[in-house]
């Protein structure tokens, strides 16, 4: 069954002494009162609520499934997702971020995303109940009417509701121009919608009160592809105006999809038969109301990520060392037992550093966005907004893609710590696995994130946004590179920032006579960028960790231990990367299709 322990240091480290939180939290007059205490007292409970409520409930949940009447229509939960739901509700936790104005408690983003950390961690199928909510919740706070808005938010923001997005159909997949579903407008002013949608996680369940679905659709005469898609608020219960519950709308569930893995989430075909709907925001501009939502989602996949890695990591190296087999190549190293614990072995060595190494260099990444996130939308500055909202935009396809395929290598390899036990479901590492593989696929594949990073952050705008990010990682070369001691951080760190800029001048100019090389470029080169991304905050933990080694704190020696080990591991994949980018499309290219 393993065990989930909160890793609270680790999020300190990163809030306190890596990102400086409480100092940039100053600078934002809304959150200008958030100190440390406040930051590790929300974290120590949110440890407490993930490991002894939710994570009792990931093996079981994910035996059992959920269970679909199709007379009804109706799907249950797994055995006690619906308890601890109310508990995670009564606790306050689904307002943690949400605005005062609807009843939310108004704490920084960056708080919010350590939590939802450790609920991914804890319990991943779970927490994509209300972390879909939380989306639902962004875009109509961004674009619902003030009606709307009043109706529906302080539902949302309480947790009492929760909500979905309906997005693609079975025809189209990320091609959303594709759609079909209809809204035909009503006198009233509502909109009757008619379509089919698949793969809408959480999009019946009996954990909530009333679902709000998020829905793509098309008018009456509207443009074709995706300039031609509205978005509708389409509840599965008609609110009264008191915000009671009123008639059964006809969208239901017809079926949930059969899965590889995240079991207790309900993923469902939703039906909609002339269900009532209302528009947000500005007719044929659904897919930029949208985007509020699809941006968030992306940013907490990579949460998702994180969280398997992390509890993967936590449970293979119990395991490695308790697990005893075979003599250390360099010596008897438990005398006292027939053979020793199997951490002594380099390669079961290399398998944990890996995962320990993508687990801290994501949690360090997902902090600084979430911060660049508060900052974006709380600072007085508007220069400072343009510049964080510049960023974010940036390593959001990052955020998703790097650390979901990190999270597949590590949970990967944390299964093969335990040999031929970690195929075996008792143990929980094989759902692990599974559930890290859907990942890599929704909310835009890691191909489409390569793709939006590549054509739309970098090249369209000549690499303006990369510049930026690029200068800062410059200007803390520039502040150390007279530091022997940080050489072996900093060297690697310029020449990858040096080979990056190179790379991406040579794809624009080749993209430029033929859009194909940037197709066959993006996947490599966004991880080339991600792990300029990692050793960029590598770099800044080890100078921590060197400063403090002998403090008498263990901490500081693991750190600048994974460090290392990351910039001799893994840092010189970019090597491999980088060449696959340069190769070209023609020999990707180059096959006629039935020829393959």
């Amino acid at each position: 069954m393993g065990q989930y322990v909160a890793p609270l240091r680790d999020m300190q480290f990163v809030m306190h002494e890596l990102l400086h939180v409480e100092d940039e939290l100053k600078q934002l007059p809304k959150h200008a009162e958030i100190d440390a205490d406040i930051i590790n007292q929300v974290l120590e409970e949110g440890g407490k609520f993930t490991s002894q409520v939710l994570f009792p409930l990931n093996h079981s949940g994910d035996r059992e499934g959920c269970h679909h009447d199709k007379a009804t229509h109706t799907v249950t939960a797994p055995k006690g997702f619906k308890e601890a739901y109310k508990q995670y509700v009564e606790a306050g936790w689904p307002s943690l971020s949400c605005d005062p104005e609807f009843g939310g408690q108004g704490l920084p983003l960056v708080i919010n995303n350590s939590f939802y950390e450790m609920m991914n961690s804890a319990n991943q199928a779970w927490t994509m109940y209300p972390g879909l909510s939380h989306g639902a919740y962004e875009c109509l706070h961004a674009h619902g009417t003030p009606e709307q808005q009043a109706l529906y938010l302080p539902k949302l923001v309480s947790g009492e509701w929760t909500g979905t997005m309906c997005l693609t159909e079975a025809h189209c997949g990320t091609d959303l121009g594709m759609l079909r579903s209809k809204a035909e407008p009503q006198a009233d002013g509502s909109y009757s919608i008619t379509g089919s949608k698949i793969f809408i996680s959480a999009g019946e369940h009996d954990m909530s009160q009333n679902i709000l679905h998020l829905v793509l659709a098309r008018l009456p005469g509207a443009p074709e592809g995706s300039k031609g898609i509205s978005l509708f608020l389409v509840p599965k219960f008609l609110p009264n105006a008191d915000g009671s519950l009123g008639a059964r709308n006809p969208i239901t569930c017809g079926a949930i999809e059969e899965k590889m893995g995240i079991h207790g989430n309900s993923t469902c075909q939703m039906n909609l038969d002339g269900a009532t709907g209302w528009i947000i925001g500005a007719p044929h501009k659904g897919l930029n109301a949208m985007f509020v939502f699809m941006n968030a989602a992306r940013l907490g996949v990579g949460m998702q990520g994180l969280g398997l890695t992390e509890v993967a990591y936590q449970n293979a190296l119990v395991y490695a060392k308790d697990r005893i087999q075979m003599r250390s190549l360099s010596g008897v190293k438990a005398p006292d037992k027939p053979a020793d614990p199997i951490i002594v072995h380099p390669d079961v060595r290399r398998m944990l550093l890996t995962a320990k190494a993508y687990a801290e260099g994501a949690r360090a990444f997902c902090s600084y966005v979430a911060l660049q996130l508060d900052k974006e939308l709380n600072h007085p500055d508007e220069q400072v907004r343009k510049d964080c909202a510049d960023e974010v935009a940036l390593l959001t396809p990052v955020v998703k893609a790097f650390i979901t395929d990190n999270a597949w290598t590590a949970t990967s390899e944390c299964m093969q710590v335990y040999g031929g036990h970690g195929f075996i479901a008792e143990w929980g590492m094989e759902q692990y696995v599974r559930d890290a593989r859907i990942n890599m696929i929704y909310e835009g594949t890691n191909t489409i994130q390569s793709l939006d990073l590549l054509g739309r952050k970098v090249l369209m705008d000549n690499g303006a946004k990369l510049k930026k990010f690029g200068a800062k990682v410059q200007a803390f070369i520039e502040e150390n590179g007279a530091d022997e001691a940080l050489s072996e951080f900093i060297t690697p760190l310029a020449d990858l920032g040096d080979k990056v800029s190179k790379l991406t001048m040579e794809i624009g100019m080749k993209a430029f006579q033929n859009p194909d090389e940037a197709g066959a470029a993006a996947v490599p080169y966004l991880r080339v960028v991600g792990h300029l991304v990692y050793a960029y905050f590598f770099a800044q933990m080890a100078k921590i960790a060197l400063a403090k080694q002998d403090s008498g704190d263990k901490f500081y020696v693991s750190k600048l231990a994974t460090a290392r080990f990351y910039f001799a591991r893994l840092l010189p994949e970019t090597a491999m990367l980088i060449r696959q980018a340069r190769s070209g499309s023609g020999s990707l290219m180059a096959l006629d299709a039935d020829l393959f």
